[in-house]
């Protein structure tokens, strides 16, 4: 069976300065795939280039078995491919709901009585139904980051990529989230998360990778990933 998402041989340079080079990984249908890696190892470089917001120096990138390597953000959208940011930036005089109809029309391509629907289960979901009529701008930080998983669930992905929301959180609050992901997950969307956490990465993940330096360092089973000492020495400092 294809995967769902296939990225392959992927590089990035600006001039000079090479910050992705020859990336390839695959990303199957409900799988957890995380990202860590150093200050500049080219995790955010990497998620822009898989929304659409940074287009490749080489490499391939393909979803569902389509070539999206040249596709514009909002055509990547369409095609179920949505993605958070480490710094929520809601609508913040509208509210809760109205930012999700936002992504729900535009992002997922969804008619008014559809996307009604759907929002008020992303509400549930996400635990945000008693927010439902709050501004978004006034949203505390840990119901705020829930309300920027909300707004990109709520354009109907296949694939969430995922920019570290545990940023800045309580223990207890980053195991809120690693549940809140589960739950996405098991309504069938695959995830692939960026997170400088790693015991979240750990115990959220199916598979983890590695980059450093622009490339991947290793890419296997979580705690085996950890345990290498190639990855201890860049990463962990050990």
């Amino acid at each position: 069976m294809a995967a769902l998402l296939s990225v392959r041989d992927l590089s990035k340079a600006f001039g000079s300065i090479v910050v992705a080079n020859a990336i390839a990984f695959d990303v199957a249908d409900n799988e957890i795939l995380g990202i860590i890696g150093p200050n500049g190892a080219g995790k955010t470089t990497l998620f822009g280039m898989l929304s659409g917001h940074l287009l490749p120096s080489t490499g391939e990138i393909r979803f569902r078995g389509e070539d999206i390597t040249d596709l514009a953000p909002h055509e990547r959208a369409r095609l179920g491919i949505a993605r958070t940011y480490q710094v929520p930036r809601p609508f913040g005089q509208m509210t809760v709901t109205d930012n999700l109809m936002v992504a729900a029309s535009f992002a997922g391509g969804l008619p008014r009585p559809q996307a009604l629907s759907w929002i008020d289960e992303v509400l549930a979901i996400t635990g945000l139904r008693a927010h439902a009529r709050t501004p978004a701008g006034r949203l505390p930080l840990l119901v705020r980051k829930r309300h920027e998983l909300a707004r990109a669930l709520a354009a109907r992905p296949k694939l969430l990529l995922i920019d570290e929301v545990a940023a800045g959180l309580t223990q207890e609050e980053v195991s809120e989230f690693i549940a809140l992901v589960f739950r996405i997950r098991s309504i069938g969307i695959a995830i692939v998360w960026i997170e400088h956490v790693i015991r979240t990465m750990l115990t959220a993940t199916d598979r983890l990778i590695v980059l450093a330096g622009g490339e991947v360092l290793a890419n296997g089973d979580p705690r085996q990933v950890i345990d290498q000492p190639e990855v201890k020495r860049v990463y962990l400092g050990g």
